[in-house]
């Protein structure tokens, strides 16, 4: 319950306050809770370890403040739906490589959008419904059923077409048919259920779901990120499609492709680590 009245009452001010001011309030918001948030500090401090292991204390409070900072924003935008049209996007969002995008729904085979918690990865999506494509995004279902209408609400005003997770896989299946493209964060599994890889030498969980849709449809994963700038504009950047051949085994094939994009999760992360909104233990250990 707590949670629903602060979503509400964030909603109300970032939808009340000029965006300049919303965005000056987030970061008061942000700095407090890092103060007080003993746990998530320890959580990113340790994913942190294990991406900069030689990391000096100083900059890596410094990294932990400017990615609570960027949550807050975040959040700021996403209560910010409803006044976010097309001439925001125009205005704040500039467009790298969306050919990419385009040639893949030209064949008429749908594509697999596939990113990681960055920057806004929310307003990509926005963005590709405002711009008319046809999108799907799979959502995490909240516990409260009041938070939960609130956040797919915000999305389908949008233009977006929101499946829960765990009720995903035929919606998925069906839209890829209909040369929709699908909308999947893929750095975190949330089923207990994916396969554990290598991220920056320790053993993490991926997802399965990304690999698995590519290999029933034939649809590529285009990697994209929609990341912030100074100023708080962003950079919304399609990566290549990937390239790969499956050999019939399906297991060597799902490893292959996730093996394939994680390695890019890796180059942006370590880009970009205030940005990668992560706030719980991320690695596993080796005997879980």
């Amino acid at each position: 319950m707590g949670n629903y009245y602060f979503y509400r009452i964030g909603q109300s001010l970032a939808l009340l306050l000029p965006l300049p001011l919303a965005y000056a309030l987030a970061d008061v918001v942000a700095d407090i809770y890092c103060f007080f948030a003993a746990g998530d500090r320890r959580a990113v401090k340790d994913n942190l370890a294990v991406i900069f292991p030689h990391m000096a204390e100083k900059e890596m409070l410094q990294t932990q403040r400017n990615m609570t900072r960027n949550f807050a924003k975040y959040l700021v935008e996403f209560f910010r739906f409803s006044k976010i049209d097309l001439a925001y996007i125009k205005k704040n969002v500039t467009l790298k490589n969306l050919s990419y995008l385009q040639d893949a729904l030209a064949k008429g085979k749908g594509a697999i959008l596939l990113t990681a918690h960055m920057g806004n990865w929310e307003l990509g999506a926005v963005a590709l419904g405002l711009l008319k494509f046809p999108i799907l995004a799979v959502a995490l279902e909240h516990k409260d059923a009041r938070v939960n209408h609130l956040f797919v609400t915000q999305r389908q005003e949008k233009g977006i077409v929101v499946v829960p997770l765990g009720k995903a896989a035929l919606q998925c299946l069906k839209r890829i048919k209909q040369n929709m493209a699908i909308a999947l964060v893929g750095d975190r599994d949330f089923t207990e259920k994916g396969i554990v890889l290598d991220f920056f030498g320790k053993p993490a969980i991926f997802p399965e779901g990304p690999a698995v849709f590519s290999l029933l449809t034939g649809a590529p994963v285009i990697p994209c990120f929609v990341l912030r700038n100074k100023g708080n504009s962003f950079t919304f950047t399609f990566e290549s499609p990937l390239s790969f051949t499956p050999t019939g085994n399906k297991e060597k094939d799902k490893t292959g492709i996730i093996t394939t994009y994680k390695k890019l999760f890796e180059d942006y992360i370590r880009a970009y680590p205030d940005q990668w909104l992560m706030f719980r233990k991320f690695w596993i250990d080796r005997t879980s």
